[in-house]
């Protein structure tokens, strides 16, 4: 599976260190190559984006330390035992350096060990560089980009590329994508289908370009649900006619002081999703509430 990094401990302590989840489940979840979580009627799992990490600890941006937050943030997580953690894009500070990626790596162990992280690339990533780092297992839904699929509480999620050019900030899906896309949906049975994509979906010069097209690809399928993003460091929820599009907060900084830096504790169901924000600077104003979102 592209962009996948589990690196589960030895068996007894792998049981013992979660009293979250039944030995079953956790058997069944180490031996999934693919990585299909055991259907049940909710699983959590940690959503993160932006975490813009350089190989030197101490950079800082807007007086934020991407590197702190990080380990911050995956202590957090790991005491929290979801069932799997996501970072939506920009896992590297500018220009997906395979040093940043080693860095990424080190700081994500602890939380490999007990929790498989799902990881998609955004403006700021180096597909090459990022693969030399977290080879991938299996191949690509779509040949040259970065696309995987996993199942888990009866959802489908997918995780897009639309890395377009390293450290520039447009994004594209593509017509490979698009056409991919076009027949899977099509295939496809009607359990509910979130989609993960870095870009901003929007008509943007810096937004997904394609997203236009890309829309009216899943807008007539009532079984997608909502569309994830990031890379404008902001967190913010809308709804376009019947899937909705959650803008997920950054990890590493904010580009001002009004919005949280922090990660999604999210809570997934056929039948929706409850967004808890955990922020950790920025503005925490919102801190620890809850937007419980029912998929239409």
């Amino acid at each position: 599976m592209p962009g996948f990094f589990y690196e589960p401990i030895d068996r007894k302590t792998f049981l013992k260190a979660s009293g979250v989840f039944t030995a079953t489940a956790l058997i069944s979840r180490a031996l999934d190559a693919n990585q299909k979580t055991v259907e049940s009627n909710q699983t959590r799992i940690a959503l993160l984006s932006d975490t813009h990490i350089p190989v030197d600890v101490n950079e800082a941006y807007r007086g934020f330390r991407p590197t702190e937050n990080l380990k911050a943030v995956v202590k957090q997580v790991a005491e929290t035992a979801p069932a799997a953690a996501l970072i939506n894009g920009d896992a590297a500070r500018l220009v997906g350096a395979e040093a940043d990626y080693l860095m990424l790596k080190s700081l994500l162990k602890p939380l490999a060990h007990t929790v498989p992280i799902h990881i998609g690339l955004g403006n700021h990533d180096d597909r090459h560089n990022f693969f030399k780092i977290f080879p991938a297992t299996e191949k690509s839904a779509v040949d040259g980009k970065h696309v995987s699929i996993f199942e888990a509480a009866g959802t489908r999620f997918i995780i897009l590329d639309s890395l377009l050019y390293v450290n520039k900030t447009a994004g594209l899906l593509g017509k490979a994508t698009r056409s991919w896309l076009k027949t899977y949906l099509e295939e496809v049975d009607e359990k509910p289908i979130l989609f993960f994509v870095h870009h901003t979906l929007s008509d943007g010069d810096s937004s997904l370009l394609d997203f236009d097209r890309f829309f009216e690809i899943v807008r007539p399928h009532k079984h997608v649900k909502a569309i994830f993003y990031g890379h404008s460091h902001r967190y913010h929820v809308e709804q376009k006619d019947h899937i909705y599009l959650i803008n997920q907060p950054a990890l590493g900084y904010n580009f001002n002081d009004n919005e949280p830096v922090g990660w999604l504790d999210a809570t997934f169901s056929p039948q929706g999703v409850d967004l808890t924000l955990r922020a950790i600077a920025g503005n925490k104003k919102g801190n620890d509430e809850t937007k419980a979102i029912v998929w239409a």
